[in-house]
């Protein structure tokens, strides 16, 4: 049985890649362990040369990156989403061309059972996800159970909280921005618009504006979401939400033709009960929740089950520290600006977004 990876612009396979055997795993595993030592008693000076080179070669083909297992002397193995197979091939051929001792940086291409039993290996010191919730759960146990470190950084619903002393043009600016990042699929995306009453009706109408400039297709603005499958299960969300009382006020529907296109969407008047209130949406769907005032608008992002990131919008500084700093249960929270993560900061979430930091 082979892994696909599929187009999701056009519904079309890229390729299929064969899994790797038993004997290929094995000897992955074998290598990594044996090069590990050597490569650990390299240096920092020797590791930090090998990486730079290798960022060198990234950013001329893809952008930067940044790797501090590798940096710390440790051998690394990823494995990838099926849909992205030939860039994590990509990244293990980079590594091989910045100098890196054969094995030190290795990717998979393996399957959930495979995953499960690579987990279980005893070379294998520590585990790190970034998936699902459902995915999650199943490594924390694997390495729970064979007391390896575990970095869970899962879903996420992310509450940008817009105060009634605001700049609304440039508190909806940075929310429409944080909502479309990878066209809205990102974990660190804009997921729920916080807005009190005495500005909902002017931020709705500005956001609209910015939405509705936006195209679909184009991959600077929307492009496609990974599968099918995924937009298919996002628009039940959004028809749910509807039927629930969202008022729908941009997009909404599941568009004819091929790929996983799914129109820039707008919900309004969402509140809880609703799947848009609850569930992350992981797509170019902007969901504005009302809110009376600051307390119910902090109560509001703070009833939630995940917490990775926020932001929180205010004319004054200290208020927006506050809020920021001691009243919203997340990650990290900004001030006045969209969320970002940068690698030289540690990064991660609580409750359901899992556990540790990416540092």
């Amino acid at each position: 049985m082979s892994i696909e990876t599929i187009n999701p612009a056009t519904g079309t396979t890229i390729r299929r890649y064969a899994k790797m055997t038993a004997a290929a795993i094995e000897a992955a595993l074998a290598r990594a362990e044996a090069v590990r030592e050597d490569w650990r008693r390299t240096g920092f000076d020797g590791r930090a040369r090998r990486l730079r080179a290798a960022a060198t070669i990234l950013r001329e083909r893809a952008g930067e990156f940044a790797a501090p297992t590798l940096m710390a002397g440790n051998a690394g193995l990823l494995k990838h989403a099926g849909n992205v197979t030939g860039c994590a091939l990509a990244i293990e051929t980079i590594f091989r061309e910045a100098g890196f001792p054969e094995g030190v940086f290795r990717t998979l291409v393996i399957d959930q059972q495979q995953t499960a039993d690579v987990i279980r290996d005893p070379r294998v010191r520590a585990v790190s996800l970034t998936g699902s919730v459902g995915a999650g759960r199943k490594v924390a146990a694997l390495a729970g159970e064979q007391l390896k470190k575990c970095v869970l950084e899962l879903g996420g619903s992310d509450a940008y909280v817009v105060l009634e002393d605001a700049d609304v043009d440039k508190a909806a600016e940075a929310c429409v921005a944080g909502r479309l990042v990878n066209s809205g699929q990102s974990c660190i995306a804009a997921k729920r618009l916080i807005v009190v009453d005495a500005v909902r009706q002017a931020f709705e109408k500005k956001v609209t504006e910015l939405l509705r400039g936006k195209k679909l297709g184009d991959p600077t603005d929307v492009g496609p979401m990974a599968r099918v499958d995924l937009r298919d299960e996002l628009h039940e969300q959004v028809q749910n939400s509807v039927e629930a009382g969202a008022r729908l006020v941009l997009g909404g529907a599941r568009p004819d033709g091929p790929g996983a296109y799914y129109p820039v969407t707008l919900l309004a008047d969402v509140r809880k009960g609703m799947a848009a209130y609850s569930e992350e949406l992981f797509a170019p769907v902007a969901c504005i929740l009302p809110a009376a005032d600051e307390a119910e608008a902090i109560r509001i992002a703070n009833d939630s089950a995940f917490g990775l990131g926020g932001a929180v919008f205010t004319d004054d500084r200290e208020r927006g520290e506050r809020v920021a700093a001691h009243e919203i249960h997340s990650g990290a929270v900004f001030v006045n600006q969209q969320l970002k993560s940068d690698p030289r900061l540690p990064f991660g979430g609580i409750k359901d977004t899992g556990y540790g930091r990416h540092e």
